[in-house]
């Protein structure tokens, strides 16, 4: 039993050390960051570091209720996030589908190719690039003058910035997310399309009746997963595109933090609130699972 038992683990080998490169950046770069978390509870100074920090319990806690801005932002962030996620995963499902109905193989993959590229370009380049496009003497504002719309400075406009936002991060992300959805579409049996063109069934009615049915366990894993995210409403994208002038509805719980911790040297203060962000997004997604395992019938793990 040993002799195989060793056969067997030596065989193994050459797979724990593919792991071992992906486990060291995760215990580094994720787990190994956790322990900064102990400056919520102190009167963090650079020059003393952890252990000669003194120690002030929940102090930055009751500072942070006391700040008149902050629940501001909190709702900037839900807001930003909730309509990110949810928007999100409605354009990414309904990509897949027209995609799935295309019959043209060549015209399919050029524009799946042409939709999954923003996915790619970091939001330091299309930050510049938003900022020509949107701006009032841009070219979005020129073509619309064409029509009388006068122009707008939108990456100015506070009730505007928002959108802005949601928007662009749907052009960046849709077509990248509508993979994990057409992959869905592509299991689903196809004789059942047969069968239900067979009874009179048109494309939409098979749409909503086999693929979408079809596909449900996937949306409902995806939502799960995105209620992780729904106090991270983007710090690089919206850092990019923010200024004062749209603090009131464009500032987020991300870019707070980086002003307060980093532009402020309030580090306590920052990390007390990134803590209170992961216990709520831990919450949100342990209760998320919890709904979808008893009124759907569905288990993540």
């Amino acid at each position: 039993m040993k002799k195989g038992l060793s056969a067997s683990f030596k065989r193994q080998i050459p797979l724990y050390l593919m792991m071992l490169p992906p486990f060291l950046l995760v215990l580094i770069y994720s787990y190994g960051p956790m322990f900064g978390l102990v400056m919520a509870f102190q009167d963090f100074e650079p020059t003393l570091g952890f252990f000669g920090s003194e120690w002030v319990g929940l102090d930055n806690f009751e500072r942070l209720m006391q700040i008149p801005d902050i629940w501001g932002v909190v709702r900037n962030t839900f807001f930003i996030a909730t309509m990110k996620i949810l928007m999100g995963m409605i354009c990414a499902i309904i990509v897949a589908i027209l995609l799935n109905e295309l019959g043209n193989k060549v015209y399919k993959r050029t524009v799946q190719t042409i939709i999954y590229a923003p996915y790619f370009l970091s939001w330091v380049i299309l930050g510049g690039i938003f900022r020509e496009f949107l701006a009032r003497d841009g070219l979005f504002n020129l073509i619309l003058s064409q029509v009388g719309i006068p122009s707008v400075n939108y990456l100015g406009e506070a009730a505007a910035f928002p959108w802005v936002i949601i928007i662009t991060d749907l052009w960046q992300n849709t077509g990248f997310n509508a993979i994990v959805y057409l992959a869905a579409i592509t299991n689903i049996n196809p004789t059942l399309y047969e069968a239900a063109a067979i009874d009179g069934a048109g494309r939409f009615n098979q749409v909503m009746k086999i693929t979408i049915p079809g596909i449900m366990p996937y949306i409902i894993l995806m939502l799960i997963l995105n209620m992780g995210y729904v106090l991270n409403a983007g710090l690089d994208q919206i850092l990019m595109l923010y200024s004062p002038s749209v603090y009131s509805t464009g500032d987020v719980i991300d870019t707070w933090v980086y002003r307060a911790g980093l532009k402020d040297n309030q580090y306590s203060l920052a990390a007390a609130v990134g803590l209170l962000r992961s216990l709520v997004s831990f919450v949100l997604v342990s209760a998320s699972y919890l709904i979808a395992k008893k009124k759907f019938g569905y288990n993540v793990f």
